[in-house]
């Protein structure tokens, strides 16, 4: 090993030990990346003039359209948090599957399931999950292992679930190794995997994850029913048609809203961005109307507004000054211009509710507190990348990946590991913008390396960590709102189970990739 490659592996030994001690991720990368810069202008085996790429590099991650799908995302999901929808999302569906024995388990997961795709970040999933479910399940009667390993199974689901914020960072990244592994093949025209492709190929692996869990919980329903003891109805709680009118309720807004959204992205209607956006908006109008119900008739006209919007662009051609215009056309151009300003009074009446019940103003500061962090640990990771790959660390990661025993398979097998290992330690956020740019792009040259499956299993694998013990994050999310009665041993115990099923899911998703990139392919009429 040479210089450069000791110097290398030196810097990504630095960032692991530096991290472990519990210094800030962002300054961590970016500090350490510096330092072993000016070692190596020092020893005469890197150029700091390398370090000029670093403010083009800073700019075109903030002007990335992909990118600012994050903040509308994440906006999204923390109104759709603060306005208790999940609580009355989960205890609706209680009522409506409790009576069954380990009916109060499936709920909690159906719930979580509508959590991760309107959240997208696991943290905020299982801490919500843990505060609502794990106490009503325990009231109950629920064995708190199970209960504890079903909060957390669900929690995690938002790191697979699309919209997943791993999965936009995780798609971006991608695209750059997938273009620089093309390039270096000979190959100037390169494809591109966009987050879109990776939406659609983690559809069915989730779904079919969360099929999993719900057969688990049903099995343990047959074979030990006091695990999970049916709820006893209460003399004033809704049934028949009041039931159904109330599940309705509370279940058709939020659905529509992540149907919405990812059905634009799947079928092509909207880039992420686009779609994150009308997400957002949806989110303030039904934290508006569920924070003032007696106040909802601007809300209501706002939805109704954009309804006929969206049918008027399917039937009438919207654009402005066309010399061939018909009077069909300036008729529905009209009404276009009356809508958007029945829409505009809409959101600025569902607005000013969300500031008047004191949830805009938290909400942009959560907002805000995560983006900048992720975009903080970004430009660090930049500043890794760029200084890692100065010092040959890129040829070296090639050449050792190559020359691993069992190839293809052997080389996607150690680096599934690391990062197994490393998500004990370290955010999905950093793993993606730290490891994912080191070995993607040889993983990408050899030959049968889709790059929609690599990132779903990597996806899947992160998700897999974050749920595994002794360190895996969730544990200590839920540990820490978990009620006393709940030990630590019986959060360890519960998660076990869920553990392997997603490790037989990974399993799966090895050996058929087609479950990956079978709808990317549909969609892109391949």
């Amino acid at each position: 090993m040479g210089l450069p490659e000791l110097l290398a592996t030196l810097l990504v030994v630095a960032v692991c030990g530096l991290l472990m001690a519990g210094y800030p991720v962002a300054f961590t990368l970016g500090g350490t990346a510096l330092a072993f810069a000016v070692l190596g202008e020092a020893t005469g085996v890197m150029r700091f003039s390398l370090l000029g790429a670093l403010p083009p590099r800073v700019f075109g991650v903030m002007t990335n359209e992909v990118l600012l799908a994050i903040p509308l995302f994440i906006l999204m999901g923390v109104m759709l948090e603060r306005s208790r929808i999940a609580e009355e999302l989960l205890e609706t569906m209680g009522r409506a599957f409790g009576r069954l024995t380990g009916g109060l388990a499936i709920s909690v997961t159906l719930v979580g399931v509508l959590l991760a795709a309107a959240k997208g970040v696991v943290g905020a999933t299982v801490v919500t999950m843990g505060l609502i479910s794990l106490p009503a399940m325990l009231r109950h009667g629920y064995n708190p292992r199970l209960a504890a390993g079903t909060v957390a199974a669900t929690g995690t689901l938002a790191q697979i679930m699309p919209p997943a914020t791993v999965l936009v960072l995780l798609g971006d990244q991608l695209n750059t190794a997938y273009q620089a592994a093309q390039l270096a093949q000979g190959k100037f025209a390169p494809d591109q995997v966009s987050v879109s492709d990776l939406f659609a190929g983690a559809v069915i692996p989730a779904l079919a994850l969360v099929g999993l869990y719900l057969a688990f919980q049903i099995g343990v329903a047959l074979l030990r029913p006091h695990a999970c003891p049916a709820i006893r109805r209460e003399p004033d709680a809704p049934t028949g048609v009041a039931l159904i009118r109330r599940l309705a309720d509370a279940l058709v807004a939020p659905l529509a809203l992540i149907i919405v959204v990812l059905g634009s992205i799947l079928g092509g209607l909207a880039t992420p961005t686009e779609a994150a956006a009308v997400g957002a908006f949806g989110a303030i109008l039904l934290t508006a109307r569920k924070a003032a119900p007696t106040r909802s008739a601007p809300v209501t006209l706002a939805i109704l507004a954009a309804a006929g919007l969206l049918v008027l662009h399917h039937v009438a051609d919207l654009r402005v000054g066309r010399a061939d215009a018909s009077a069909w056309d300036d008729a529905a151009v009209a009404a276009a211009f009356v809508l958007l300003a029945a829409l505009a009074y809409g959101a600025a009446a569902a607005i000013a509710t969300v500031a008047r019940e004191k949830i805009l103003q938290p909400a942009l500061a959560a907002t805000t507190q995560i983006t900048a962090m992720i975009f903080t640990i970004l430009i660090g990771a930049t500043m890794f990348s760029l200084v890692f790959r100065g010092l040959g660390g890129d040829d070296m990661v090639q050449r050792a990946l190559g020359d691993l025993p069992g190839g293809v398979a052997g080389a996607l097998l150690i680096v599934m590991v690391a990062m197994f290992l490393l998500g004990f330690v370290m955010d999905a956020f950093e793993i993606i913008f730290v490891v994912v740019p080191i070995v993607a792009p040889p993983l990408l040259r050899m030959p049968g390396v889709d790059p929609v499956w690599l990132g779903i299993l990597m996806a899947m694998n992160l998700q897999t960590s974050y749920l595994h013990p002794p360190l895996g994050p969730t544990l200590f999310y839920l540990r820490g709102v978990a009620p006393p009665q709940v030990k630590t041993l019986d959060i360890y115990i519960g998660v076990i189970p869920f553990v392997l099923i997603q490790l037989g899911m990974l399993v799966v998703l090895w050996f058929r990739p087609g479950l990956a990139t079978w709808l990317p392919h549909l969609l892109a009429g391949g």
